[in-house]
C-alpha cells in the first residue's frame, strides 16, 4: 500500500459526517426540524433567474480568472459604500468561488516556509471554521488554536499571547461576527489585532461572511479599521461572501479583498490551482452586490428570529442572544449527549459545540454548547425552538 501524508491525521472527523454518526442509528422522537447546517433558506433575490436567462451564453467562454471588471468595480463601490474604504478593483480584490476557496488558498498563496526562524504559527480561534485548520496543515504551518469563551466575549484573545508565540505567528484567522457564536469584533479589538500584526509582522485573514446579518449597528470590518489607523495595507485581507448576505449559497460567490502585493500572489495562485466562477454567475453576483433592497428585506427575517428566541429562551441561565448572524450558541452540561436526546425525544437536529472545537472533553471550549441554526421559516424556527427548550431546559 502507498504511504500517505500524515499532515492531516490529526484532524477530528469533519462535523456532519460526525453528526450522522451520532444521530443516524437512532429513531426521531417527533417530525424531523433539522437546525444544524448555516445553509439559508430564505427567498433568494428575485433578479436572480432574470440575470442568468439574460447571461447562458457566458457559459460557452472561459471565465476571466480575476472576475469581470464589471463584477469587481460594483463590489469595490459596495466596499466604499458599507465601510467608507476605496480600493482599486484591478489590483486589490478578487472574485471568490466561495470565501472557502480564498481562506484556504490566500494562506497558501501567503504563509511563509518559516518565521522566526522555525515552523509557522497561525492563529485560529477555538471553536473555528476547520478550513482554517487545515490550510494551516496544508502549508506545513501549526495551527495554534485559542479559545473564544464566554469569559473572552466570545472573541480569541490574542493580544493575551506570549511574545515568543506572537513573534512565530504568520497570520491570525479572524471571524466576525463569529461562528458558531454570534459575537462581533469592536473597532476596538480590530485596533488592538492590527496593531498586533505589526509590532509582530504577521497577516490577518478575516472572514467576514456574516457580516451583512445583524440585529442593529453593523458590525465594523477589518478594512475599515485599518484604513482608520493608517496601518500597512498589506497587513489585512478581507473575505466576503453572497451566500448569507443574498440567500445564495448555491452560487459560490465571494470575494477577498487586501494589499496589492498579497493580492498580487493570490491571484498569480488563481492562475493555476483556483477556479474561477461562469461568466454568468459572476453577473449574478455583480446584481447582489448592487442591491440592498433583497439584503435589508433579509436582514428583517433574521431580526424576527432573534426576537423569537429572546423571548423563547428568557429566563434560560447562560443564554446569551446573538449579536449577529444566524447561529445560537446555547450552552448545556454535555453538548453530544444534548444533541443525542434531543433528537430521540422530539425529531429536532442539531450540533454538538464540541464538533466545531479542538480538544479533548471539557478542554474543548463547545464541549458544553449546541449550535442551533436559524436558517428557516420562522414559523419552522418557533416550533424547533420550542421543542428544544421543552426537552433540554424544562
Amino acid at each position: 500500500m502507498a504511504a500517505f501524508p500524515e499532515r492531516f491525521s490529526n484532524l477530528p472527523e469533519y462535523a456532519f459526517p460526525r453528526l450522522r454518526g451520532l444521530l443516524d442509528a437512532h429513531t426521531p422522537g417527533g417530525p424531523v426540524i433539522a437546525m444544524t447546517i448555516g445553509e439559508p433558506q430564505h427567498p433568494q433575490p428575485d433578479f436572480v433567474a432574470r440575470v442568468l436567462a439574460e447571461n447562458i451564453v457566458g457559459f460557452g467562454k472561459y471565465p476571466i480568472n480575476d472576475g469581470t471588471p464589471a463584477l469587481l468595480q460594483t463590489i469595490s463601490g459596495w466596499i466604499a459604500r458599507r465601510y467608507s474604504v476605496t480600493l482599486d478593483p484591478a489590483t486589490q480584490m478578487m472574485a471568490l468561488n466561495g470565501t472557502r476557496e480564498g481562506l484556504f488558498n490566500a494562506l497558501i498563496a501567503l504563509c511563509p516556509e518559516t518565521k522566526a526562524g522555525a515552523r509557522p504559527l497561525v492563529l485560529t480561534p477555538n471553536p473555528f471554521y476547520p478550513v482554517y485548520a487545515v490550510a494551516a496543515l496544508a502549508v506545513g504551518a501549526e495551527p495554534y488554536y485559542v479559545p473564544a469563551t464566554a469569559a473572552s466575549g466570545f472573541l480569541p484573545d490574542y493580544a493575551s499571547l506570549p511574545v515568543a508565540v506572537l513573534d512565530q505567528v504568520a497570520v491570525a484567522y479572524i471571524c466576525s461576527p463569529s461562528n458558531p457564536q454570534g459575537a462581533v469584533a469592536p473597532a476596538s479589538y480590530l485596533r488592538t489585532l492590527i496593531g498586533l500584526a505589526e509590532k509582530h509582522d504577521f497577516l490577518i485573514f478575516a472572514d467576514e461572511c456574516y457580516a451583512e446579518i445583524f440585529r442593529d449597528d453593523p458590525p465594523p470590518g477589518i478594512l475599515q479599521v485599518a484604513a482608520d489607523m493608517g496601518a500597512d495595507p498589506e497587513r489585512v485581507f478581507s473575505f466576503h461572501s453572497l451566500s448569507k448576505r443574498s440567500n445564495l449559497p448555491g452560487l459560490r460567490s465571494g470575494f477577498v479583498a487586501g494589499g496589492r502585493a498579497g493580492m498580487a500572489q493570490i491571484k498569480q495562485l488563481r492562475n493555476y490551482a483556483g477556479a474561477p466562477l461562469p461568466l454568468p454567475l459572476q453577473e449574478i453576483a455583480r446584481h447582489a452586490w448592487a442591491d440592498e433592497t433583497h439584503v435589508i428585506e433579509n436582514r428583517a427575517l433574521y431580526r424576527a428570529k432573534f426576537e423569537l428566541a429572546d423571548e423563547i429562551f428568557a429566563g434560560i441561565q447562560g443564554y446569551r442572544p446573538p449579536e449577529a448572524g444566524f447561529f445560537l450558541w446555547l450552552p448545556v452540561e454535555n453538548g453530544e449527549a444534548a444533541c443525542l436526546d434531543l433528537w430521540q425525544r422530539t425529531g429536532v437536529r442539531v450540533l454538538p459545540g464540541a464538533y466545531l472545537g479542538h480538544g479533548v472533553g471539557h478542554e474543548n471550549p463547545g464541549y458544553g454548547y449546541i449550535r442551533v441554526a436559524m436558517v428557516a421559516p420562522i414559523d419552522e424556527c418557533r416550533d424547533g425552538l420550542l421543542r428544544l427548550r421543552d426537552c433540554i431546559y424544562a
